[in-house]
């Protein structure tokens, strides 16, 4: 293998020995490395799966799945790598995927091959293993070998330098998650024809279409859960239940602090990295005020006692699969009798949606339950213009002045999984067993919303879950996760 120079390496401050003598010593006395891996990972057969399952909805199409390269921060660093989610799902290769992978299925007389394109190891002759410090060991540690990969995934595997070549070797029409590697799909767009040879507007128009159908059909294939998918989710909210105790726990410091968000981010982080991979998304901390700010990451606020806290947060698994909680909870241990009307009209909502879910009944219908609660509680409250009813219409909607997002999303390797499927199985889809999404009402009063009260401006809260559909109903996998005002106080008051 010929040296390789790592593309930002600084030459202007690499102090790497280039002698002669010096590359045949570290090249020297190095043990032999045996292949290791001796049986597929648990992941490995559900991966096989789903290949066939996208096989199979486009014959005769080379298909390629990119894991996507490190993304730069700044300079010279890099963003901590996470494979794309469709590349995951299909290889089984999680938050161990060597960056730059790339997945192809081939067409064959009988459905596709599947070959897996990987960096190989480099050998002791070359000098990447020491002076690269994009992709060598010595800096990020060894790949593993071709042969350990191939059987780990269950998946043949090739040096990812055969991959140019191999790919224009067919005529195969070429599919490609276009998203994941740019790099990759500007390469490939040079390497392959860019346009049908029929130049008509029809033509060229369908092609560009068709460009977003790969996604959206891996998207798709995400929307009912395997077992192994199902056993991970559960995983991720234990997990992530403990990243709540902790907060809990650490309440002296948080309100001790000036920037009291960040302690609660920092400590749900620690578990994040303990127990699982990272957090799946960015926590929200969000005290005071800030809770009516749907995505608050910043995190730098005070918190204070008498606040709410909403605390959004989920705990992403080596396998990449993450949870998506919402509690929200009173930092002194006790609700206001405000605090406490409002939390109990949220939990209302939720606990309707739930009760409605079960196989066969549209995605849609969860989140038009949900509204009707809190149309009816603000109206009661005397928020509203008009009735209740009224409000419901879709040509009035004035509740959703105080909860203006969805209550739910489907919810797996993606916190927001299965974001390209087509609305039809979506919003508009019929519930499935083996489907997982969140359950997440929510009312905000903003601190200066002159159409509530002065004693509801400020208050923000949501409650979310995540829910696995069943045979004849639905499991609410994170209700072991204190929800009710009172359950909520107790928490509090015991890990204190």
């Amino acid at each position: 293998m010929a040296d390789q120079k790592a593309p930002r390496a600084t030459s202007n401050r690499s102090t790497t020995p280039g002698s002669d003598a010096f590359k045949e010593y570290i090249s020297s006395q190095w043990a032999e490395r045996p292949d290791t891996v001796t049986e597929p990972r648990e992941q490995s057969p559900y991966a096989a799966q789903r290949r066939a399952a996208l096989s199979a909805l486009h014959p005769g199409k080379r298909l390629v799945i990119p894991a996507s390269q490190a993304k730069v921060r700044s300079n010279d660093t890099d963003y901590p790598y996470r494979a794309h989610s469709a590349f995951s799902h299909l290889t089984g290769w999680a938050s161990d995927t060597v960056p730059g992978s790339v997945l192809v299925l081939e067409p064959a007389d009988s459905g596709h091959e599947a070959t897996l394109y990987l960096r190989a190891s480099a050998g002791r002759d070359s000098d990447e293993f020491y002076a690269n410090p994009e992709i060598g060991e010595f800096w990020i540690g060894p790949r593993p070998s071709l042969a350990d990969v191939a059987v780990d995934l269950g998946v043949a595997t090739r040096d990812l330098a055969d991959f140019d070549e191999v790919v224009t070797t067919s005529d195969a029409e070429t599919m490609l998650v276009r998203d994941a590697d740019p790099d990759l799909t500007r390469r490939l767009d040079a390497l392959l024809p860019t346009e049908p040879a029929d130049e008509s507007v029809d033509t060229v128009a369908d092609r560009a279409a068709s460009l977003d159908v790969l996604t959206r059909d891996l998207g798709e294939l995400r929307l009912v859960k395997d077992a192994y998918e199902v056993a991970q989710m559960r995983a991720a909210v234990a997990a992530t239940k403990d990243g709540f105790r902790d907060i809990i726990a650490d309440f002296d410091e948080v309100l001790a602090h000036p920037r009291g968000e960040r302690i609660v981010e920092g400590t749900f982080n620690r578990r994040a990295r303990a127990d699982g991979n990272t957090v799946g998304y960015d926590t929200i901390a969000a005290s005071g005020d800030h809770a009516c700010i749907l995505h608050w990451t910043r995190n730098d606020g005070h918190v204070s006692p008498g606040d709410l806290i909403l605390i959004d947060a989920g705990i992403e698994l080596d396998s990449l699969y993450t949870a998506d909680i919402t509690r929200t909870l009173p930092v002194s241990g006790r609700f206001s009798e405000i605090q406490r009307l409002v939390y109990d009209a949220v939990l209302e909502a939720a606990d309707a949606a739930f009760a409605i879910v079960r196989p066969g009944i549209r995605f849609r219908e969860i989140h038009a339950t949900a509204m009707a609660v809190i149309a009816e509680k603000t109206a009661e409250w005397g928020f509203l213009p008009v009735s209740a009813a009224e409000s419901i219409k879709p040509e009035n909607q004035f509740h959703r002045r105080y909860m203006v997002h969805g209550t739910s999303h489907h919810l797996g390797i993606d916190v927001h999984d299965c974001a390209a499927a087509r609305r039809d199985l979506y919003l508009d889809g019929v519930l499935e067993e083996g489907m997982v999404f969140t359950i997440e009402p929510g009312l905000y009063f903003q601190p200066d919303d002159l159409s509530v009260p002065a004693e509801f401006r400020g208050i923000g809260v949501r409650i979310e879950d995540d829910i696995l559909v069943t045979a004849d109903g639905a499991e609410n996998l994170s209700v072991s996760i204190p929800r009710t005002a009172s359950d909520v106080e107790a928490w509090i008051a015991g890990r204190r």
